[in-house]
């Protein structure tokens, strides 16, 4: 933590830095003394210390000052840092204005002019001062800072990306937190969006888009070399492990992820069922492990660049990014899984990001302790989702389409959800319609076997009803099945005959589109078992491909 301030204002020169000195040879080995020549320039550095996340013990200002006093300098310092001791330097005509500022500001002390010797007329007071503002005040937080509201879109988004990246951050709730409230009005210079990020250096962020953020954290960078062997699109679990055997076996490789690495799988808060890891994993721990060892093997990783374009121009494949940028190479992999199914149901709409959210939302969470949260699914992704929500809410009511949870969860999950108390099953129902001003209030259900309906109030409403392929880009070049999955080797031939345009002398690869030089891998192909290993496996399996592909260019 950096040193807590002490600030003293005086228009006086040498009385300022009289005061500085004094304070300086007392309290300049637990403290950071700073100085002020006017209330306008004291303020101007308390805005700044606030924007750093600096904690300023106490102000220590002279009152008689042109153009502000003392008192007035007090009134607006206290905004930002209400626990901060204030004491007042006073000659004695001034001592009447002291008095009345005790009850206006609270002011803590006020000192006549002079204070020689220090020893006897300064230091004991602010001794007394910093000890309590010591015992009283927490420790401050040097990190990042994200000041919005609970029920702000905008705030949810740049959340949630914070915590699938795994950075963390402190939430600071301008509906709750009036000080908070004062320093988005004081930093967001007129503009009213939300949310308002304070970063350790100073500077901040007003209402940013997820590109914007993600360079100024770092997680973005340019490509290296505008050729490679390989790109891969899309950083889940499939492009991951393609990038990893890619990169290890030698191909100069790159992965584009649009958002964060981790796809579907990044946003699960717990994995109980992949090999390796007997207490289970949550999906960005394993993101961020595969990640690493990608990059720790060569590949480059682009986050929060999306691909916007997509062509063959034999030999080589070509893709354009949403900067205008191209990247070409001998062979891609896309690996672009799911996208959430959006629930289709009247009041969702207004809400989404606000009370209501497509999967599991941990950044949300604890906002809705001991509340009640309803969750819509009944796959392993909603179970998983309703454990984790079950840790906060008072009450987690699952709606589940089927009869029972047995045709579509595992078994592990099932029995966990039975052993939970706080956890109760509507089976048989779905979601007709939701209700709420500015956040959820209610949620209308419907038995699909008789009709009946029945309004339960609610404060969350967390969607997991499956998921469609993320080919949108893919459309026009590769050929897709009827609900938009990426078509792959042997399903691609109709009795015996090869894809339309296909030229090379040989069938398509297992994983290889109808483009060659192609391929794709993990939840974005048809027909293919949606786990977290067999996107792996898939992903390591087209990097083999990648290499037969390459002997026959």
């Amino acid at each position: 933590m950096s040193k807590p301030v002490l600030m003293t204002v005086d228009d006086e020169a040498h009385v300022l830095n009289a005061v500085a000195r004094d304070l300086q040879a007392r309290y300049r080995a637990d403290y950071r003394i700073v100085k002020a020549g006017s209330g306008a320039e004291g303020l101007e550095a308390v805005q700044e210390f606030k924007r750093r996340g600096t904690p300023v013990a106490l102000f220590l200002v002279d009152q008689r000052m042109p153009g502000m006093t003392g008192v007035e300098f007090l009134a607006e310092a206290i905004r930002l840092y209400p626990d901060a001791k204030r004491v007042l330097l006073t000659a004695y005509a001034d001592t009447d204005a002291a008095i009345a500022s005790i009850n206006a500001i609270d002011l803590d002390y006020y000192l006549m002019k002079p204070w020689d010797p220090p020893e006897e007329r300064l230091y004991p007071v602010l001794d007394d001062l910093l000890g309590d503002w010591r015992a009283s005040v927490p420790v401050s937080y040097d990190g990042i800072r994200v000041a919005g509201a609970l029920w702000s879109p905008d705030s949810h988004t740049v959340k949630e990306f914070l915590a699938r990246s795994q950075i963390p951050y402190r939430w600071l709730d301008i509906d709750k937190d009036s000080e908070a409230r004062t320093l988005v009005e004081v930093s967001a210079q007129g503009h009213a969006r939300l949310p308002v990020l304070f970063f350790p250096d100073g500077s901040t962020l007003v209402g940013p888009d997820i590109h914007t953020l993600a360079a100024k954290l770092g997680l973005t960078a340019p490509a290296t070399r505008p050729f490679y062997d390989l790109i891969i699109i899309g950083a889940g679990p499939a492009g991951l492990a393609a990038a990893v055997y890619g990169a290890s076996e030698g191909l100069k490789t790159a992965v584009v992820e649009m958002e964060v690495p981790g796809g579907q799988a990044g946003t699960s808060s717990k994995i109980e069922n992949y090999l390796g890891f007997p207490s289970g994993i949550g999906g960005a721990d394993l993101a961020r492990r595969a990640t690493a060892q990608a990059k720790r093997l060569g590949a480059e990783i682009l986050v929060a660049q999306e691909v916007v374009g997509l062509r063959a121009e034999d030999p080589y494949r070509v893709l354009t990014l949403d900067d205008g940028s191209e990247l070409t190479c001998h062979a891609v992999v896309i690996a672009t899984g799911v996208k959430v199914r959006t629930l289709d149901v009247p009041g969702v709409e207004p809400l989404l990001g606000a009370s209501i959210y497509y999967g599991a939302a941990s950044s949300e969470a604890m906002n809705y302790r001991d509340r009640h949260v309803v969750v819509v699914g009944g796959a392993n992704s909603a179970g998983q989702g309703a454990m984790f929500l079950s840790r906060f809410a008072r009450e987690v009511t699952m709606l589940i389409r089927g009869d029972s949870l047995a045709s579509s969860m595992s078994r592990y999950l099932i029995d966990q959800i039975e052993a939970r108390s706080n956890i109760t099953l509507m089976p048989g129902t779905e979601v007709s319609a939701v209700a709420g001003a500015g956040h959820l209030e209610a949620v209308t259900t419907k038995n699909r076997r008789t009709g009946a309906t029945e309004t339960l109030p609610a404060d969350a409403l967390f969607v997991f009803i499956g998921a469609v392929p993320h080919s949108d880009l893919f459309g026009g070049l590769l050929e897709l099945d009827d609900a938009g999955f990426i078509l792959t080797g042997q399903d691609l031939m109709r009795d015996g005959r090869r894809p339309v345009g296909w030229t090379p002398r040989r069938d398509p690869f297992l994983l290889e589109t109808s483009v060659p030089g192609i391929f794709a891998a993990g939840d974005v192909r048809h027909d293919v078992i949606r786990r977290v290993a067999s996107a792996v496996g898939q992903g390591a399996v087209a990097v083999s491909l990648v290499h037969k592909y390459l002997e026959t260019v």
